[in-house]
């Protein structure tokens, strides 16, 4: 009998094609998860699962861009196919411009929008069929520090993780009573190339931090759910 923790289950990560979304993938399939990794980019989830598989994994890439309903429904049929079942949903898919409100053009906005909030919406909206069948799963949202505090500069991106932290509050209470837990995890700055301040080094929280901290949420005891997670550094100076 395997001692990993999510042997035989399958779980869906968007943006899983580098940065915190590559660091989730492989953290789940270190504990024995079949991971279905999702990026519009389709070289780099295909680098990805290929990784996994050399470290004795097992992944699946398909490529999927989340503000799309038909191929974000595609992405969780696909999923749906490998057991029938997804027991995990991580919602990673993410991006982010910095700049001031007079300077950020419609465009900008609305793309913040579209990945940030629409995509997180459609896969989940996609998969909860499913779970509520199994009556088990985890949602697993990726938001920000910056959905809680604001900064300059980051009206349009921190307003759409504000978003995401109320989107997944509600739907916590409307999913629990079916046995399906909705957490959500904050890091402040990653040493990634999306942070705007640009902090690296080694005292910074790493992208395996923040997948660790999605190994942690989805392998509690089932009768526990934390349901926000806050992640930052120790000590940054």
């Amino acid at each position: 009998m395997s001692d990993k923790r999510l042997s035989g289950k399958v779980a869906v990560v968007t943006g899983a094609g580098r940065g915190i979304g590559k660091s989730i993938a492989g953290a789940l399939a270190a504990e024995g998860a079949h991971v279905v990794l999702a990026s519009r980019t389709k070289s780099e989830i295909d680098s990805a699962a290929a990784s996994i598989r050399a470290a004795g994994g097992m992944a699946t890439a398909l490529r999927a861009d989340v503000t799309d309903e038909t191929q974000v429904g595609d992405l969780i049929a696909g999923a749906l196919k490998i057991s029938g079942e997804v027991e995990v949903l991580v919602n990673n898919a993410g991006i982010g411009v910095f700049k001031p409100v007079v300077e950020m053009q419609v465009a900008e906005f609305d793309a913040m929008w579209k990945v940030n909030m629409r995509g997180v919406f459609l896969a989940t909206r996609a998969v909860l069929p499913s779970m509520i069948r199994a009556r088990r799963g985890a949602i697993v949202n990726i938001a920000s520090l910056a959905g809680k505090n604001t900064f300059k500069g980051g009206a349009g991106y921190g307003a759409t993780k504000w978003a995401l932290r109320g989107f997944a509050g509600s739907l916590m209470l409307e999913v629990r009573g079916h046995d399906i837990r909705v957490v959500t995890i904050c890091p402040g700055s990653v040493d990634t190339g999306f942070s705007p301040a640009g902090k690296k080094g080694a005292q910074i929280t790493q992208p395996e931090d923040v997948a660790s901290a999605v190994v942690f949420a989805v392998t509690a005891p089932g009768r526990s759910m934390f349901s926000e997670i806050d992640l930052r550094p120790t000590n940054p100076a």
